[in-house]
């Protein structure tokens, strides 16, 4: 195989322990290029920095990596700089994690890391987004690295589907304890929201957003079930958001339009 560019970037920020191990095993397949915030910016979705400058500065904290940025703006501002103005070449592919936390079911629509790997696959390039079933900055990677070695050369020997992108997560466990890999559809979920409503030192109202994590789906093919059956789950994602049944339904049932 020809050595590949490869784009790596999160939303945990340039110093996390997932991005480290994404690094490590992105390595192996070619020249590693490193954009990714300089604080965490976790849940920021697809978010862009509009009012305000955005600074960038080389990093020098990873081994046998010659060019890494920290960037002061969200996951996508990263992809979007790097595309525009910090990489001479359009990369072969761009990986976005480990995430520290799952990414799977509606947790898609919220994430950093899959909106910045969903940014790059919007410029046709191939992308991973990658995350751990544990939000521990602490958590052990080895598992994760070593399924992203191994999805990483799928990608890149088999493509995947031109303009879309893969939501890999990877349960909690051991390598020798996770059964395999389940190509899956999007899983059934919902956030249960509340809000801590106190008062700060000053008295002034503030409201902390916490909340718990419903899974709703039994289905045999989704993410959530393949992760509670300690299967790393892998999920096509698309950006185009168009309802096709929808679709259908407004055109052959409205009238008068």
């Amino acid at each position: 195989m020809n050595e590949k560019l490869i784009l790596v970037t999160n939303d945990d920020g340039i110093t996390s322990k997932g991005i480290r191990a994404l690094i490590e095993a992105a390595k192996q397949f070619g020249k590693v290029v490193v954009v990714a915030p300089d604080k965490s910016q976790s849940a920021m979705g697809h978010a862009i920095t509009i009012h305000n400058p955005l600074r960038v500065h080389k990093v020098d904290i990873f081994d046998d990596v010659e060019v890494a940025y920290a960037c002061s703006g969200t996951p996508v501002d990263c992809v979007k700089l790097a595309l525009a103005e910090l990489l001479d070449q359009k990369p072969d592919l761009c990986v976005s994690g480990i995430n520290h936390g799952t990414n799977a079911s509606i947790n898609v629509i919220y994430s950093g890391t899959m909106s910045a790997a969903m940014e790059a696959a919007m410029e046709g390039i191939p992308s991973i987004g990658f995350s751990l079933c544990n939000f521990s900055r602490s958590a052990d990677m080895s598992a994760s690295q070593k399924y992203a070695i191994h999805i990483i050369q799928q990608v890149l020997e088999h493509g995947i589907t031109p303009h879309n992108l893969l939501n890999v997560n990877i349960p909690d466990l051991p390598f020798e304890a996770i059964k395999g890999i389940k190509i899956c559809q999007q899983g059934k979920a919902h956030w249960e929201e509340e809000y801590y409503n106190r008062l700060d030192p000053m008295g002034r109202r503030y409201y902390w957003l916490t909340g718990k994590f419903v899974w709703e789906d039994e289905h045999k093919n989704s993410d959530v079930y393949a992760l509670e059956n300690d299967y790393v789950s892998i999920v096509p994602v698309q950006f185009d958001l168009t309802d096709y049944k929808g679709l259908d339904f407004l055109t052959q049932n409205w009238i008068n339009i």
